[in-house]
């Protein structure tokens, strides 16, 4: 198993970073928020994964060793694999996956695309022993307004600068998609998940 890599950010896409380790570029596929703590040309210590399968290596990278432990403990799950592992930790923190299990709530752990009702208490009932009780190091489900609202710019910011947008397009392109959720009514604890929020930035950036 590879536990870390360590080297120079060589480049940072909506889905992974490229790690320069002593010369050799190691894909690292992460989560927007892991990626938002990535900046090209810095160097960065990443907490990875390694999925073998029988045609390809694939390289997952955390913010920390926690996010990586329960990304390992969802696939021990029926039917989770990496990507919905990565998926789930996408739109949750590790602990606010704790608290969804924990309190069996299906309408939380359903926010993830790709997981319904079944799936969902599926995970309830194969994980609520495993998962443990919440570290309390990254909050509970839903943050307060204000701060999920602070949340989400800073991610979004931080991946577009990442992926080469100057920071007035990047402030243009954050300014374009909060106006298009408080024209959608949601506030700062229905936001829909960072990936989401970056790809329509993107969006925004690209017409």
């Amino acid at each position: 198993m590879i536990a870390f890599v360590s080297g120079r950010v060589a480049a940072a896409g909506p889905d992974g970073a490229v790690i320069d380790v002593h010369g050799v570029g190691l894909s690292v596929q992460c989560t927007p928020a892991t990626l938002a703590g990535l900046r090209v040309g810095d160097h960065a210590t990443v907490p990875t994964s390694l999925v073998v399968r029988e045609d390809s290596l694939t390289l997952f990278g955390f913010a920390d060793d926690d996010e990586r432990a329960v990304f390992e403990l969802l696939q021990t799950a029926s039917g989770i694999g990496p990507r919905l592992a990565l998926a789930m930790l996408a739109v949750h923190s590790p602990d606010a996956l704790r608290r969804a299990v924990a309190a069996e709530d299906v309408t939380a752990l359903t926010k993830v695309p790709g997981i319904g009702k079944k799936g969902a208490q599926r995970i309830v009932l194969e994980l609520r022993d495993r998962l443990g009780a919440p570290t309390g190091g990254d909050g509970a489900l839903a943050p307060p307004p204000g701060q999920a609202a602070e949340q989400w710019r800073e991610q979004v910011h931080s991946g577009l600068i990442n992926l080469g947008w100057s920071t007035r397009d990047a402030d243009a392109a954050v300014a374009a998609v909060a106006a298009d959720l408080a024209a959608d009514g949601a506030d700062g604890a229905e936001v829909p998940p960072v990936a989401a929020l970056l790809k329509s930035a993107l969006r925004k950036l690209g017409k």
